[in-house]
């Protein structure tokens, strides 16, 4: 099998909402708004093509997204580098064949040019669910640094955060003096130019 990884496209949105919209109790639901929020404003927002399908998608912002999730401002009030996986999705009929794997190798190598840390949060009230994810995380070099309640949904969450060492050579040699090279894996999504902010329990 093939996994393509590669942007999102816009007419794409409805695929990628009714994956989000199915994926059960460990992602919450978008509505069509909250989706278009993240194809403005997310620095990383690709998908996986399989067989010419879409068989997942993964979405993560950097600080200056106005964004106004509890789980994103908790690593905002006490981080100044990081990019924050808001959500990653794989199709039911593909779980299991290593996308999830293909996406973070893919969200590593965007982000370590970028942040000292690769962030996220994992419910911790959702059975065997929750198990599996923590032992994904843990597998792939995160490690808890917090706790927090999410004041929408009352859900407990762990704060995971993974420390990209390659970032302070990218900084020290490219970042300070002329920045990245212009090469095509380097390069940022082009997000529109607009000051909307979203609200919500992610």
């Amino acid at each position: 099998m093939s996994i393509l990884i590669r942007d999102v496209r816009e007419h794409e949105l409805d695929s990628v909402l009714a994956l989000n919209n199915a994926a059960g109790p460990t992602i919450l639901p978008l509505d069509a708004s909250g989706l278009r929020f993240f194809f403005e404003q997310a620095a990383y927002f690709r998908v996986a093509e399989v067989d010419g399908h879409i068989a997942g998608f993964l979405i993560a912002l950097t600080p200056d997204t106005p964004y106004e999730s509890p789980n994103f401002r908790w690593f905002r009030e006490r981080y100044d580098s990081f990019v924050y996986i808001d959500r990653v999705v794989v199709a039911s009929t593909r779980r299991g064949a290593g996308v999830g794997r293909v996406f973070y190798a893919d969200v590593q190598s965007f982000a370590e040019v970028r942040a000292a840390l690769l962030t996220c949060e994992v419910f911790l009230e959702q059975g065997t669910a929750n198990d599996v994810a923590l032992l994904f995380h843990g597998t792939y070099g995160f490690t808890e640094v917090g706790q927090q309640v999410m004041p929408n949904t009352g859900t407990r969450v762990a704060l995971l955060a993974k420390e990209l060492p390659s970032f302070a050579f990218v900084r020290d040699q490219y970042l300070q003096r002329d920045g990245l090279p212009d090469l095509p894996w380097l390069q940022e999504r082009q997000r529109q130019d607009t000051t909307r902010s979203l609200a919500t329990g992610t």
